[in-house]
């Protein structure tokens, strides 16, 4: 990983244009990239104003397609990507965790596109009245060539065909962490001149760590293999560097983002009280292993790689076992022995 030195000062624009993309040939995922990244300034904006406007942590009284509480902020981010991605005409339609069906775009410019987005416009948003960091995932899909009306059969693509996948973090800074499928790069808004500047390149998640990320209070609710393999965490062995520090925050972006710089192993597994795990395949699952597996680490459902897995519906749930390559091989020995005997 290199460390860009701050004199250089390259946009997010201008990196891809050098580094990674064709303008030519790539002038419409460019743009579609830098409009998502315009929708995250502005969330971040709304973020860091929340607590004085009024929107900060508030529920609005209603429910998302899963039955969760929606906070004013998820609508107001939700409507930020949706416009952004509209009004740049570079994305022919979308799918969000705030709607339950697709949104087409009508308008001349978004009819011709040829690019879909998939996305969790907030997710963690049940930590945002105690300032813990939250963030956006998107997927990038390319609009199947036979498709002349989209429809929801032009969403359910395996992970593996994803064109750019990427994640925005709302923290201490506002981070941009980005692939196009050559590697894994982070760009961090300087909020003086509101854009998003190159901070890191190439970045590798380390193969081994010595920290996990799991939600201990469904600890019982798990499959007793899961059970026993967290409880091998927790022993004591100098050999192996255990115990292994455990270490969640409830926000999927906010633990990974730590695992993709620090190493380590997320979990969210099915269990009793959820049998096909909570996390959504096609904008949570599938571009967050994207990234790690572009970072050098991998990702699975227990049973088989996360970017393999044929979706059936575009709120498809699954479970996730994701992080530190050495780590996810061990923790999947370790379940197709047991768990799904």
């Amino acid at each position: 990983m290199y460390d860009f030195n701050v004199n250089e000062k390259l946009t997010a624009y201008q990196y891809l244009l050098k580094e990674k993309l064709d303008g030519d040939k790539n002038r419409e995922l460019i743009a579609l990239l830098k409009d998502l990244k315009l929708a995250g300034r502005q969330v971040s904006k709304e973020l860091n104003t929340g607590a004085l406007t009024g929107s900060l942590g508030d529920n609005t009284g209603s429910k998302n397609t899963h039955g969760e509480k929606v906070k004013k902020l998820d609508l107001i981010a939700n409507d930020l990507f949706i416009k952004s991605l509209e009004n740049g005409g570079n994305c022919a339609g979308i799918v969000s965790e705030e709607n339950e069906k697709i949104l087409i775009f009508n308008n001349p410019n978004s009819k011709n596109a040829n690019y879909l987005v998939l996305i969790d416009p907030l997710d963690g948003s049940s930590n945002i009245d105690v300032n813990v960091p939250v963030g956006t995932i998107f997927s990038v899909l390319k609009k199947p060539k036979t498709s002349k009306k989209i429809s929801v059969k032009d969403f359910l693509q395996e992970g593996k065909k994803q064109v750019a996948a990427g994640y925005i973090i709302y923290g201490s800074s506002t981070i941009y962490v980005l692939t196009v499928g050559k590697g894994v790069d982070a760009f961090t808004l300087d909020p003086h001149v509101n854009e998003f500047y190159v901070s890191q390149t190439n970045i590798q998640i380390p193969e081994k760590a010595r920290m996990y990320s799991v939600n201990q209070g469904n600890f019982f609710e798990f499959p007793l293999a899961l059970q026993e393999y967290i409880r091998w965490c927790e022993q004591k062995d100098p050999k192996t560097g255990r115990p292994y520090s455990l270490r969640y925050v409830g926000s999927m972006v906010a633990d990974l983002h730590r695992s993709l710089f620090k190493g380590g192993l997320f979990i969210y597994s099915q269990a009793k009280n959820a049998p096909e795990g909570k996390l959504r395949l096609m904008y949570e699952c599938n571009p967050m292993a994207y990234i790690i597996e572009q970072a050098g680490g991998l990702a699975t459902d227990g049973r088989k790689s996360i970017l393999t897995i044929k979706p059936k519906s575009i709120h498809q749930k699954s479970p996730i076992f994701i992080g530190s390559s050495y780590m996810v091989k061990l923790v999947d020995k370790y379940l197709k022995s047991k768990l799904f005997s």
